[in-house]
C-alpha cells in the first residue's frame, strides 16, 4: 500500500470527528433517463455543503499536529473555502482569518460566521479576488500566520482523496466510471490518485465549466497557464489557473476526458435536480450531473458515480439560473421589434403571438416625429419550434425583427 493510500485512509477516519460520511445514494430518476446505474456521492450533505472542509480538516490537523503552538489560520475565499476553514477552526478552537471580496454576497459572509463563530474574523477586502488573495497572503506574512490554499496544496489533496475512500467502501465494487468536477483540481487529483492505486480499471471524466478550462489549457500546453477571460457564474469552479500540486497528479490525463459544461446548460441541470429530485446543487455541484448527456452513449448499462460537489446555492440567484435555462432549452428568446407608431399595430401584433406564446417582456418608449418605434420584447413558449411558426408569422404580416437571444453585447446591456 502506498503512502498516499495510508494518509487517506487515516484522513477519512479523521473526518468522522467532524462529519459521518456523506451518502452514496443510486438515483433513479438519472438511471432510468440514461439507462445506466448511476449513483450520486453526496458532498452537498457534508457540514458546509461541500467538500471543501475535507482539504480543510486534513491540512489544519496536521499543521497543529507537527506545532501544537500555531493559532492562526488564513484563507482567502468567497465561498465554500471560507466555510470549511471556518468550521474547522472552530473544531480545533484556533483563529481563523477569512479575506473575502468586498463583492461577496451577504448569504455567503453570514453563513461563513455561523460556521466559525468566535474563532472567526472576515476581513472583506478587495473587488476581484486577486486583490483579496493579495491581502490574504501579506496578512499571513504580517502575523506567522499559516496559509490555507483552497486546492494548491499537497495535505487538501490528500483530505479530499478521502471522498474516495468513502464512495469505494460504500458502493462495495469498483464503478465503472466516476465523473468529478475541476475547479482548481484538488478534489480531481485526490480522488484520481487514490482510485489510480485501488481501482485502475475504473474510468475517470473530469467536467469543467464551458468558461473556466483550466484544466484542458493545462493539457494542451503541458503546464498550469492562466486563462485571460473567465466567466464566473460556475463560481465554484470558475478558476483561472489549475493548481499546481493537482496539475502533476492529473498531467498524463487524455484531453479527451475532459469535457466542458456550458454555463446555460448547468442551469438546466440545476433546475431539474431541483424540481424533479428536491436537490439543491450550486453550479460547480451540478457539473457531473450535467454531464451525464455528454457521456450518454458510454455509459449504457454501467455502473456510474457522479460527485455532486457542493449545495450552496443561494436562491436569490434563482431567477437568473431559470432564466437561462429557458434560453438555452430554446423557450425564451428576445427580440427588438420595429413597431409602426400607429393605431391598431400592437393589436396586429398581439393576433401573431400563437396559443403557447407569452409575453415574458415589452418596453416601448413612443418617439415623436417618427414613423416607427422599438420594441424590447421577451416571448416564452412551451416547445422550442413553436419559435419557427412566430417568425414565419412575423414575416407574412411585414414585421421587421432582430433576434438579439444569443447576442452577448446587447443581450447583456438590454436583458
Amino acid at each position: 500500500m502506498s503512502d498516499f493510500l495510508k494518509k487517506a485512509r487515516v484522513a477519512e477516519q479523521q473526518m468522522r470527528a467532524l462529519f459521518p460520511a456523506t451518502p452514496l445514494l443510486r438515483n433513479d430518476h438519472l438511471s432510468a433517463k440514461y439507462d445506466a446505474d448511476i449513483w450520486l456521492k453526496r458532498e452537498d450533505l457534508s457540514p458546509v455543503r461541500s467538500y471543501k472542509i475535507r482539504g480543510a480538516l486534513n491540512a489544519m490537523g496536521k499543521v497543529l499536529a507537527a506545532d501544537p503552538s500555531r493559532d492562526v489560520f488564513v484563507c482567502a475565499s468567497a465561498g465554500n473555502h471560507a466555510q470549511g476553514v471556518a468550521f474547522v477552526s472552530r473544531h480545533f478552537g484556533v483563529k481563523g482569518v477569512i479575506f473575502m471580496p468586498v463583492t461577496t454576497p451577504q448569504q455567503k459572509i453570514d453563513k461563513t460566521r455561523v460556521f466559525g463563530g468566535d474563532t472567526i474574523e472576515i476581513r472583506l477586502i478587495g473587488d476581484y479576488f486577486d486583490d483579496t488573495l493579495e491581502a490574504a497572503q501579506a496578512y499571513c506574512d504580517e502575523v506567522g500566520g499559516c496559509f490555507l490554499s483552497p486546492f494548491d496544496d499537497l495535505d487538501v489533496i490528500e483530505g479530499q482523496a478521502s471522498v474516495a475512500v468513502e464512495m469505494t467502501a460504500q458502493l462495495g465494487r469498483a464503478p465503472d466510471m466516476v465523473v468529478l468536477p475541476v475547479g482548481g483540481g484538488g478534489l480531481s487529483a485526490g480522488v484520481t490518485r487514490y482510485l489510480d492505486e485501488v481501482s485502475p480499471k475504473t474510468e475517470i471524466r473530469y467536467v469543467e465549466p464551458a468558461g473556466g478550462k483550466s484544466l484542458k489549457a493545462a493539457l494542451r500546453e503541458k503546464h498550469p497557464v492562466k486563462l485571460q477571460k473567465v466567466d464566473s457564474f460556475v463560481d465554484g469552479a470558475a478558476v483561472a489557473q489549475i493548481g499546481a500540486y493537482p496539475f502533476e497528479i492529473l498531467a498524463h490525463t487524455d484531453p479527451d476526458r475532459v469535457l466542458d459544461a456550458p454555463e446555460d446548460r448547468i442551469c438546466t441541470t440545476i433546475l431539474e435536480m431541483l424540481n424533479v429530485e428536491g436537490i439543491v446543487l450550486e453550479p460547480a455541484g451540478a457539473l457531473s450531473v450535467d454531464a451525464l448527456v455528454d457521456l450518454r452513449g458510454e455509459i449504457v448499462g454501467k455502473t456510474v458515480v457522479c460527485v455532486t460537489s457542493g449545495g450552496n446555492f443561494d436562491f436569490e440567484r434563482l431567477p437568473e439560473v431559470k432564466e437561462r435555462a429557458q434560453r438555452y432549452a430554446g423557450l425564451k428568446k428576445y427580440f427588438l421589434l420595429r413597431l409602426p407608431q400607429r393605431p391598431g399595430a400592437l393589436k396586429e401584433f398581439l393576433n401573431v403571438l400563437g396559443p403557447d406564446d407569452d409575453i415574458a417582456r415589452f418596453e416601448y418608449l413612443k418617439k415623436s416625429a417618427r414613423n416607427f418605434g422599438s420594441v424590447l420584447l421577451g416571448i416564452e413558449t412551451k416547445k422550442p419550434e413553436n419559435f419557427e411558426a412566430l417568425y414565419a408569422r412575423l414575416d407574412d404580416v411585414g414585421f421587421t425583427y432582430q433576434d438579439i437571444t444569443d447576442d452577448e453585447v446587447l443581450a447583456e446591456f438590454l436583458i
